[in-house]
Formats: C-alpha cells, sequence, structure tokens
C-alpha cells in the first residue's frame, strides 16, 4: 500500500473516532491474547468498537474483543486496545499498525505493548511474565516499507534502543515493591499463524531470542517511527516447539495468561501510575 494511500486511511480514521470522542490519552495499551480482561481495571470515560470506524481492520481471532478503550487509570488518561490485529489474519502490514499509528495521533506519547508468547529462554515457564529489552525484526514485514509517510516520520529511523530505558525500569521498580517476579529477554516476531517448528526454536535460542510471538514488534518499530516511547511485557504462555511434550495450542495460552493475569493486572496498573 502506497505511503500516501495509508496515510489518507489513517486520517479517515481519525477524523470518525473525533466525530465520537474528543479523549485525549496519554498512554496506550495493546493487549494480547487472553490478557483482555485488564480492560476491567479502567476508570471507562467511552468505548469504541473498531467496526465503527471507517476502514479500520477487524481482528478474527477467537478472544479479541476488537474495542477501544478510553478512560483512566489512576489519574492517567488511556487508550486501551482490547483486541489487535494480526498479519496472519491476511491484512496489509500497513493496517496491521493502523492501531498504533492513530493511537499517536490522538495524543498518546507511550505505547505499552502486550502479548502471549512462547517461552524460549530454556529457564522459562508457563505463566511467567518477561519485560521486553529488546527485539528480533527479521523475519516479521518491516511496516516502513513503501514511500515514507513524512507526516509521521524520518524514512530511516533509529531502533538502538526501541523499548526506552526509563521505562522498563519502572516496570522492573514496580514489578520488585509488588513481589512479582519478572523475567528479561528478547522477543521476536514470526508470522504465524502455524507454531513455530523445534528446529526454529533452536534457530531463535541460538539468536538470542527469549520469547516468540506473532505481534508487537512491527507495532514497536511504526510507533518508535512516529516518536513514541515504548515498552512492553509478554506473559509466557506455554513453552515453545520441542521444549516439552506436550503439542501447542491456542486454549493453553488462555489458560497460562488466566493464571498470570493478576500479577500481569498489578504490574501493568502500577507502571502506567508511574509513567
Amino acid at each position: 500500500m502506497g505511503g500516501h494511500h495509508a496515510y489518507e486511511k489513517l486520517t479517515n480514521c481519525l477524523k470518525t473516532v473525533r466525530e465520537k470522542t474528543d479523549f485525549t490519552p496519554k498512554v496506550a495499551i495493546v493487549l494480547g491474547s487472553g490478557l483482555g480482561d485488564y480492560a476491567e481495571q479502567i476508570r471507562v470515560e467511552t468505548e469504541l468498537p473498531y467496526h465503527e470506524i471507517a476502514g479500520f481492520p477487524v481482528s478474527t481471532v477467537p478472544g479479541h474483543a476488537g474495542k477501544f478503550i478510553f478512560g483512566y487509570i489512576d489519574n492517567i488518561p488511556v487508550v486501551c486496545m482490547k483486541g489487535r490485529v494480526h498479519y496472519y489474519e491476511g491484512y496489509d502490514i500497513s493496517d496491521v499498525v493502523l492501531p498504533v499509528r492513530l493511537m499517536r495521533m490522538l495524543g498518546a506519547e507511550i505505547l505499552f505493548l502486550t502479548n502471549a508468547a512462547g517461552g524460549v529462554n530454556n529457564s522459562f515457564h508457563a505463566g511467567d511474565l518477561m519485560l521486553i529489552k529488546d527485539h528480533l525484526a527479521m523475519f516479521a514485514p518491516n511496516p516502513l516499507i513503501g514511500p515514507n509517510i513524512e507526516e509521521l516520520g524520518t524514512r530511516f529511523p533509529d531502533m538502538s534502543a526501541v523499548y526506552d530505558r526509563e521505562l522498563q525500569q519502572i516496570i522492573k521498580n514496580k514489578a520488585a515493591e509488588n513481589g512479582i517476579y519478572l523475567q528479561e529477554g528478547v522477543y521476536a516476531q514470526l508470522t504465524g499463524p502455524s507454531y513455530e517448528s523445534p528446529a526454529d526454536v533452536r534457530a531463535l535460542r541460538m539468536l538470542g531470542c527469549d520469547a516468540v510471538g506473532m505481534s508487537t514488534v512491527v507495532e514497536a518499530i511504526a510507533a518508535r517511527h512516529c516518536g513514541m516511547r515504548v515498552c512492553g511485557i509478554s506473559c509466557i504462555s506455554n513453552l515453545a516447539a520441542g521444549m516439552s511434550a506436550e503439542p501447542l495450542n491456542h486454549k493453553e495460552v488462555q489458560e497460562a495468561a488466566d493464571m498470570a493475569a493478576p500479577r500481569f493486572k498489578k504490574l501493568v496498573t502500577e507502571s502506567v501510575k508511574e509513567f
């Protein structure tokens, strides 16, 4: 999709949202698989289903509700994406990152990404939370390919510190204060929707990867391109292929997310209050 067309689509989405709400968020939160319940922590001002936004990509995945929630965590204005769209659903990559760019245009300065991920690091367990320190972007299509959208950012954005160190420190401090065990590591996004093979997982481990999933990295790149500060947490929902005797399934992802949910909710809420 051409840069001009993608920007036009974005401004049309912005216009639709602004017809429905003038809420200006500071923090944007993307809720991953099984983590949608987090939205209950928000003092809701207004909700906007994706299908009511002209041209907005709508998720097809079970368990992804598909709406923006505008409101407050403590006194911090937030916009929360309950359900995200994935590249494997067949969308153009510019559509996958459209929601992030839209939240930036609505006023969000910080992007808090969350996901359910497979543990690649041998010391991880299902139900662990992992602070994302960096990512491997080479397996997913880069969302900035095509004509650059000059209105959003520069042609060749720097990615030497995608995940903001100050925000990482806040999350680490809050985990320690609340007795929440927090792993740290590198996240890789593969396209999916099939899970990785045992050979994929061995290769990822050799490349320094700790967790793998089907989202997040392209959103982080688009967010950095348009000047947002980014942080992220993975909920380790299972050990990746070849690391345990059990085959992988989406139900297991949901169950591990449910198990981690109380710690996840606490950590996100306490961290956002400090942002």
